[in-house]
């Protein structure tokens, strides 16, 4: 039997689409200052259209079709126990839907020691209260967060596609600490480890790490969709 925090809450929001400009203006709204840092699309995995990606990347969001394969794995890795790093910044995803804002999350959280988020701001006192937490208290105090849920609703109703609480695909971060490649996905019980990495070369190790995916999806997935990267403006 499942412990009690770890059954997923009944709440459920609308999905984000994959737009940079929707991102943009939800992490922007919530304190991550303009100049600091902001998204954009990857156009695809080749080599030569990774390199178009500006630089430097701080973190990567994946957005993939779920499919009987990518949930057997999941619950492959649920069962591993393996330590992870206190320096990762993670939390559980309870709230239908809401992978796309934890995927920003994850990606914000684990760069603040790079980016100056705006005092006083959500984002500021967000990642200041959850800081030493747990990642089923940080996911709590997510799902409890009115400010955040409106927040992602107006983000979520912004976009060029019809809203709808019927999603089959999900969003997960890739990100660097202590020299590390991390994969974050809320769905999963912990930080997965993709060995050694730097943010400088980040979008190529990425690269490698969607041929794994690409093994775990059906043929007529493999394009993907559209993923979209945060990238610091220097």
């Amino acid at each position: 039997m499942a412990a009690l925090q770890d059954i997923p809450s009944s709440k459920r929001w609308l999905p984000l689409e994959a737009n940079p400009d929707v991102m943009n203006q939800f992490l922007w709204g919530l304190g991550l200052p303009e100049d600091e840092a902001e998204c954009f699309d990857v156009y695809g995995l080749d080599p030569e259209l990774l390199e178009m990606v500006p630089k430097p990347v701080l973190a990567v969001l994946f957005l993939y079709p779920i499919t009987s394969q990518s949930e057997e794995e999941r619950l492959l890795q649920a069962n591993e126990k393996k330590e992870t790093s206190s320096k990762v910044y993670f939390m559980k995803q309870t709230v239908g839907n809401a992978c796309g804002t934890i995927g920003l999350l994850h990606a914000v959280g684990n760069i603040t020691s790079e980016i100056k988020l705006i005092e006083g701001s959500f984002m500021d006192r967000f990642f200041k209260t959850t800081a030493t937490m747990d990642q089923l208290e940080r996911a709590a105090f997510l799902e409890n967060d009115t400010e955040m849920e409106v927040a992602h609703l107006v983000a979520a109703t912004a976009g060029e596609t019809e809203a709808s609480d019927n999603a089959d695909a999900h969003f997960i971060c890739f990100a660097c600490v202590d020299g590390e490649l991390f994969e974050l996905d809320g769905r999963k019980s912990r930080p997965i480890s993709h060995g050694p990495s730097s943010r400088s070369s980040l979008v190529q190790v990425f690269l490698k790490v969607s041929k794994i995916f690409k093994k775990l999806l059906h043929p007529m997935h493999v394009s993907f969709s559209v993923s979209t990267h945060l990238t610091c403006q220097l």
